[in-house]
């Protein structure tokens, strides 16, 4: 009964919209009619509303919430600052809330014990994802890591991804092709030394050369290469900027079909760029291939991924086979998560050195002790830099790449906290509001490396301490763990051991956040390099 209800008031709704929308005479008499059919819409909803409210009270005990409109629910009220908006929701409401927003149910989570719950105690029942316009359409359909379902496909790629890309990280071949970027990055930075240089600009193309030096470095050379890479920094950061806009097509379903902001639209554009480089990228691997084979071309290592996993896809699996779409999501996946999120988080941490200078000169002195002054930063020197280590861990804390973790979708309702999450809510954690929890931490707005040196806690990434989550917990925890750790550190090292870093003449240091998927500095930390040594072999030495 409900459900036809339901059918009837949308059907009503789509009519209406559609004349409005495609109707063009602006008289006085079309305007009475739009307005009395609206009317008469939000009427019909909210006396829907109240009467599937009034049958569900006594049988559910939903978490306690902000009251909204009819429709809209509290989508007129958000604070495009999610994640200080839900903090202040927590004070309200306590450590789990509701919102409705449009037709949606949202869930947010503000503590380590109902983190627990949802990320651990019933992580099965949490593990599937309630996935939004824009991300269906980069995931290919819900073909990479992060967006698909729980189940068969998703465990197949965590296995190939953990396998063959984060297996192999340790590899001697891919340690020097990272060691490689790293140096020819070193040798940018000089080349510009005295010159303003956007920190975070420069770590993304580090990030994007390092890891398309290990999914293709053998197929794109020279000058294509660099072209790609300007590029791609444009189109990755629109992606991430289209991915955190709250969407009301994705709250209000009805709506979906005009794309009233546009956003279908433009991820479709950018995702379209995204596939011509990928299927690009794949057909020439599969050419070269097949030339070698032919014996056109003498023989070659190309030492990176996309051989493993094209040789991977010809085995076909017939449960589950590892298809080329697979691959192109596979490669979304590791370039839009690996380079932004990485870039961000190393442009927090030398926001926060330079901001506390008796911390920039700590990282310096244990590299000068463990590295020497006349060495080059080595991944094998990066276990014995714990007090960098701990720097990057508190740089997760205050400025958690993605603050709200991605979201979770329960297969069937839950108890969480003493409250019921429904079936096909969608839940959020607020990571960014649990690391900075007073009640958790001493001091927690201050940046304080040393915090992770003290105490028994490993206070490691593995998401097992729910009081430190940037990563996220159990099965959806961030499959890049791996690269992140091998990876930051490493160039964050060499920048800080190589480079005193001096900001423009009357420029001051701004620590505002801007609140995104990825949770962005408000301003670019535009910085100028100065070379800390004399010796001329640092940093322009050859790179073989």
């Amino acid at each position: 009964m409900e459900s036809n209800v339901l059918m009837r008031v949308k059907r009503t709704m789509l009519e209406a919209f559609s004349w409005w929308w495609w109707g063009t005479s602006n008289n006085e008499d079309n305007l009475a009619r739009m307005i009395l059919i609206l009317s008469v819409i939000t009427i019909a909803i909210s006396w829907y509303i109240w009467t599937l409210n009034i049958s569900m009270k006594g049988k559910l005990r939903l978490p306690p919430g902000p009251r909204g409109l009819p429709l809209l629910g509290s989508l007129p009220f958000a604070d495009p600052e999610l994640h200080s908006y839900f903090q202040r929701l927590t004070s309200t409401y306590g450590p789990i809330f509701k919102l409705k927003m449009g037709a949606k149910l949202m869930v947010v989570l503000g503590s380590p014990e109902t983190a627990k719950e949802v990320l651990k105690d019933n992580d099965s029942i949490f593990a599937y994802r309630a996935p939004i316009i824009s991300s269906l359409i980069i995931s290919y359909g819900q073909s990479n890591i992060v967006s698909s379902p729980y189940g068969p496909q998703w465990r197949m790629l965590r296995t190939v991804f953990a396998q063959e890309v984060v297996g192999k990280m340790k590899l001697g071949v891919i340690c020097d092709l990272r060691r490689q970027d790293v140096r020819q990055t070193v040798m940018d930075v000089y080349s510009k030394v005295g010159t303003p240089i956007n920190i975070r600009e420069q770590m993304f193309l580090t990030m994007l050369n390092m890891l398309t030096s290990m999914l293709w470095g053998g197929t794109l050379k020279g000058e294509e290469r660099k072209n790609i890479g300007r590029e791609f920094k444009q189109v990755v950061e629109e992606i991430i900027k289209l991915l955190g806009i709250l969407n009301i097509s994705d709250f209000l379903p009805i709506l979906a079909r005009f794309d009233i902001q546009g956003i279908e639209h433009q991820t479709k554009r950018v995702a379209l760029w995204l596939d011509r480089i990928f299927e690009s990228t794949i057909n020439k691997r599969i050419e070269l291939d097949r030339g070698v084979g032919d014996g056109e071309h003498d023989q070659q290592e190309t030492h990176d991924f996309l051989e493993v996993l094209l040789h991977l896809k010809d085995r076909e699996d017939p449960k589950t086979p590892f298809t080329i779409t697979h691959l192109k999501a596979l490669f979304s996946d590791i370039v839009v998560a690996g380079t932004d999120t990485t870039s961000t988080t190393f442009e927090w941490a030398m926001t926060e050195m330079m901001n506390n200078p008796k911390i920039m000169k700590k990282v310096q002195d244990e590299l000068e002790k463990v590295v020497g002054r006349n060495n080059f930063v080595e991944e094998a020197d990066l276990p014995q830099l714990h007090y960098l280590n701990a720097v990057v861990k508190e740089t997760l804390r205050l400025h958690p790449a993605v603050p709200l973790l991605i979201p979770r979708c329960p297969s069937e309702s839950c108890i969480v906290g003493g409250y019921t999450i429904p079936k096909g809510a969608q839940v959020l954690v607020n990571a960014w509001a649990i690391q900075r929890d007073p009640e958790v931490w001493e001091n927690p707005l201050k940046f304080e490396p040393e915090r992770f040196l003290r105490g028994t806690s490993k206070w490691d990434f593995k998401g097992n301490d729910f009081r430190y989550i940037p990563f996220g917990s159990g099965r959806r925890i961030c499959a890049g763990i791996g690269v992140v750790e091998r990876m930051l550190p490493h160039v964050l090292a060499s920048f800080v051991h190589l480079f005193e870093w001096h900001l423009p003449e009357g420029v001051d240091l701004d620590l505002l956040e801007k609140f995104g998927i990825v949770l962005k500095k408000n301003t670019p930390l535009i910085v100028i390099p100065v070379p800390r040594f004399s010796e001329r072999k640092l940093y322009c030495d050859d790179l073989h």
